[in-house]
Formats: structure tokens, sequence, C-alpha cells
């Protein structure tokens, strides 16, 4: 019941106009980092990601972008597996409030550009979180990975338009009150071993694997977040701090008129 009455608050949310789902993701090398470090690295990617998305929107739209993102942190392996998606409104506000500037037909921002934006604000907060609150590496642990991931390409997805955004909002409804896996894909539990249905995306087909019990409580633990830990955050004019509040922005009735004008 929560997350249908979450999902039911989204979708009233839903303004009319294009939406776009992108993905932001980090490389693996940063798992064991994040994991020791959960609560200064996963705050490191919502900002990271938002200050990307923001910044395209100010220099690409000349306004300010409304979004919301959810925090993944799992494979259908449950293995580590750090994302955000984000579903972003298909236009920006001006700072003045004055008129809607929606995005170009289906085109919202580069991949490339976005990845190495992105890469470039995640560094420098990680930089500054080792000088400031001490993160756990160890010996020349932090060179070595800067310069790997340096050289990685960062993956950012920005799929094509949603054409209908409720249905983006379903499919992360269904890991926002819950870890890792629904009881729906545990299939048996017999001497100690544990067998699950995962989705092969490749061979587009469902799939069963089985690993002991121990290991299952690991990969499932890994996904435990910090005390009071917000996954479910609003951005720009879709931010508390813009609105009076999460969701639909009441205070600024004039955004649904501009869209009503397009």
């Amino acid at each position: 019941m929560p997350r249908e009455r979450w999902l039911a608050k989204r979708k009233d949310e839903i303004l009319s106009t294009s939406y776009f789902h992108v993905v932001f993701t980090v490389p693996h090398e940063l798992n064991l980092i994040i994991l020791n470090n959960k609560r200064v690295m996963l705050n490191i990617l919502f900002k990271a990601a938002s200050q990307t998305l923001l910044t395209f929107g100010e220099n690409a739209l000349g306004g300010k972008l409304g979004f919301v993102t959810t925090l993944h942190t799992w494979d259908q392996k449950l293995n580590a597996h750090f994302h955000l998606h984000c579903l972003v409104a298909g236009g920006a506000v001006v700072k003045d409030g004055s008129c809607w500037i929606p995005c170009k037909g289906n085109y919202l921002f580069n991949q490339q550009a976005l990845s190495l934006v992105f890469r470039g604000k995640f560094m420098d907060h990680m930089k500054r979180a080792c000088q400031r609150e001490g993160l756990k590496f160890a010996g020349n642990q932090y060179k070595q990975l800067k310069a790997r991931l340096y050289e990685k390409q960062w993956i950012i997805d920005v799929r094509n338009p949603v054409k209908r955004p409720e249905h983006v909002l379903e499919y992360l409804a269904r890991y926002t009150h819950r870890v890792a896996i629904a009881n729906s894909r545990i299939m048996a539990l017999k001497n100690g071993m544990v067998t699950f249905n995962i989705k092969n995306r490749k061979k587009k087909r469902t799939e069963q694997i089985t690993i002991t019990a121990v290991e299952f409580i690991r990969r499932f633990l890994l996904h435990s977040l910090p005390k009071r830990f917000v996954r479910i955050r609003h951005y720009g004019f879709l931010a508390k701090s813009a609105v009076g509040g999460f969701g639909k922005p009441e205070h600024h009735p004039s955004i649904d008129g501009f869209i009503r004008t397009i």
C-alpha cells in the first residue's frame, strides 16, 4: 500500500509535456569504495548527476529543469550495481518564471557530453570528500583508482522520449518500497541453497540461478542503506525548496499554462 500511494501521487504530478528517462551508472571500480562509504559516496552520486542535468538545462535550454531521481544499487543477480534513474520533464522554466522552454523534438542532451561532465563532477566531489571526510582508502589506492576512472567511459543512457511517463513511474515503483528482490522471484530454498529468477536481457528470457543461502544473504545486505538515507529525490522546479513541497509545482501554476500553449 505505501508503494501504491507513492505511485498514485507521482502520477498525479505528471505534466502535459514530453519526458525523458536518463540513467547515470558509476563504474564498477567504485563498488568497494561505495560499499565502505555508503552515505558519503551515494550522496556524491546524487549531487554529481543532479548538478550535471541542471547545468545542461541552464546551458542548452536557458532555464531550470525539473526531474525525479531514484537510486538503484543492484543487478539481476543481486550484485552491487550503483545507478540513478531520472525522469526528466522535457523542458525548462526560465529564472524569473516568465516562460516555459520546451526541448526540441526527441532530443534532450548529448550522452557523451553528459558522461564527461558527470565524471568530472563526481571525481571533484570525491576528491573533496577524501580531504574533508576521510574516505576509507588503502595506501595509494585513491591515486590508482583515479587514474583508472579517468581512463574509462562512464555510461549515461538518455533514452527516447517517454510516450507514457506513468510507465516509467510504475517501473521505478517496483523498487521504491523494497530492497533488491521480490519474494516472487525466489523459487526454492533447499539444503542451504537458494534458487531465484533473473532476467537475461541479452537473450531476452528468464533464467534461474542457485547460490548458497550465505551468499544470498551477503548479496542482499550489500543493498542496505544508511539510516534515514533518502533514495528518491526531486530537483529543479520540482524540488521542495522550489515548490513548497515535493511533487507538482502547485505554487507555479504558470508552468502548466506554458505547456498547454505549446
